[in-house]
């Protein structure tokens, strides 16, 4: 399992590797990609998915594809009424349709829409930034960052538990230490860079503390995936990632740090 999971771990990484640095339309397509797939592993695991693909399921894909076409070639003027699109596109679907989906049915669609396409998102909003090419990793490195940290701290020294109900194994000791750990490595990781990075505001500090922030946000999201997954008596999203499970299973803690660490790269740069 070990061998399975650090191969998988590894091709995961070259890939975000190739698509990231490529950006454009090739990192736009890749996001459209995964977030439909993390939508799917949703509805499936929800009760939107019955057995097979329906069409609510399909207009939430249309819709999230209509959404990432807007933030990349409309003004950001134009993203929110995207969204809004799915509100009325969804409520039509249930209007017209009624009474073949259930209220839960409809709210789970939007919802994932939201919590995994429109969150993803801004990865590529992030990349496009000016110095993104730069700012774009600080999401992978403080939420993996934090995690593996979070997991070495917690195994050597954690003795109180921090959500006891919800996830057994995680420790406060091992919280602190992901949060420590990750602003360590943004702190590197600008040292690493700065000799490519003319950007005089990307300094040490401010790295460090944008991942320890993202950290902390890190683990609110691995925690609501957990939660959403205990609800629903799932052990795994799905099993695309062999030995991580499912897209939600791998990137339920990027989904939340892609948007705090945009909104913390345009305000402290």
């Amino acid at each position: 399992m070990f061998k399975t999971r650090l191969i998988s771990g590894i091709v995961l990484v070259i890939l975000a590797l190739a698509t990231i640095i490529c950006s454009g339309p090739v990192l736009l397509v890749t996001l459209i990609g995964v977030s439909c797939i993390g939508m799917q592993e949703l509805y499936r695991a929800a009760g939107v998915h019955e057995g097979k693909t329906n069409g609510l399921e399909i207009a939430s894909y249309l819709e999230i594809v209509i959404y990432y076409l807007a933030v990349a070639y409309l003004p950001v003027s134009y993203h929110l009424p995207a969204v809004i699109l799915g509100v009325l596109v969804m409520m039509s679907i249930f209007v017209f349709t009624y009474p073949k989906y259930q209220n839960k049915q409809i709210m789970t669609a939007f919802f994932g829409m939201v919590y995994v396409g429109v969150m993803l998102s801004y990865i590529y909003q992030t990349r496009v930034l000016p110095g993104g090419a730069f700012l774009v990793w600080l999401i992978f490195l403080c939420s993996w960052g934090c995690d593996t940290c979070a997991y070495c701290v917690g195994v050597l020294i954690g003795k109180h538990k921090m959500a006891p109900v919800l996830s057994p194994k995680k420790s406060i000791e091992g919280a602190v230490g992901g949060v420590v750990g990750a602003a360590l490595l943004g702190a590197i990781y600008a040292v690493a860079t700065g000799s490519y990075n003319p950007n005089p505001a990307h300094t040490p500090l401010i790295y460090a503390i944008i991942c320890g922030v993202g950290a902390l946000v890190s683990m609110v999201g691995d925690l609501a995936a957990s939660a959403i997954k205990r609800q629903e008596n799932i052990k795994d999203y799905g099993t695309l990632i062999p030995g991580h499970g499912g897209i939600l299973d791998r990137f339920d803690s990027v989904i939340f740090t892609a948007p705090v660490i945009y909104a913390l790269a345009i305000t402290l740069m």
